[in-house]
């Protein structure tokens, strides 16, 4: 059996990850591919635990002590879903992976980005998205459409909406440095552009990693 793919969309608090995932994951259906849609922190059992600690804004946690709890989610997560997904030859597509760590808790949190780097490899098992999209869009846009978005419900914003708007700056720098030294990888579309456009790039993007690795 051919070796699937592993797809990851990256962005900012409010770039559109969460919809563009499943528009993307419906549009490769279908063209008649195997596709499963997962996220960090959370995509299993283990997992949804571990993110109900990590997003709670009322929980204290130390820099490290969120890391290592995000880890732990990666961890599980590769080796429950993500390896055996694209090892049956699926295209795994996941909301968040191990960009996100780097520019959360390395660019916008400060922890020492070497070791940082260290302990993904150590989570992941060296496993490498085949094709990365960053949303890109400015940090006071996404956080302005996630306080939209929960306008008039009954919405507590977790540990990082909560957060001021010069960290979520720096995770964006995170995100873009990701591209900028992984250009074969990580790819930008601007998410200010209309949902259709956005989605377009996104597909024509894993179309051509597939006509590539998946004849």
């Amino acid at each position: 059996m051919a070796r699937g793919l592993f797809i990851t969309l990256e962005g900012v608090e409010g770039s559109g990850k969460t919809t563009q995932a499943a528009t993307l994951a419906e549009a490769l259906r279908k063209e008649g591919r195997v596709v499963s849609v997962t996220h960090e922190p959370g995509g299993t059992r283990a997992g949804e635990a571990i993110r109900k600690i990590f997003l709670d804004p009322e929980v204290s946690l130390d820099v490290a002590s969120e890391l290592l709890l995000v880890l732990a989610d990666r961890a599980q997560h590769v080796r429950e879903k993500l390896q055996p997904g694209v090892e049956a030859g699926e295209i795994v597509i996941s909301d968040r992976y191990s960009d996100s760590t780097v520019a959360y808790q390395g660019y916008g949190r400060g922890f020492d980005l070497p070791l940082l780097r260290q302990l993904n490899q150590l989570a992941t098992t060296g496993m490498i998205p085949d094709l990365t999209i960053v949303l890109d869009c400015p940090a006071e846009v996404g956080l302005a459409r996630t306080r939209e978005r929960v306008k008039g419900k009954d919405h507590r914003f977790d540990r990082f909406e909560s957060e001021l708007v010069e960290f979520h700056r720096r995770v964006r720098e995170g995100f873009l440095a990701a591209a900028e030294a992984e250009p074969d990888r990580v790819r930008i579309v601007d998410s200010q552009q209309s949902y259709e456009t956005v989605a377009a790039e996104i597909f024509a993007a894993a179309n051509e990693l597939i006509r590539t690795r998946c004849p």
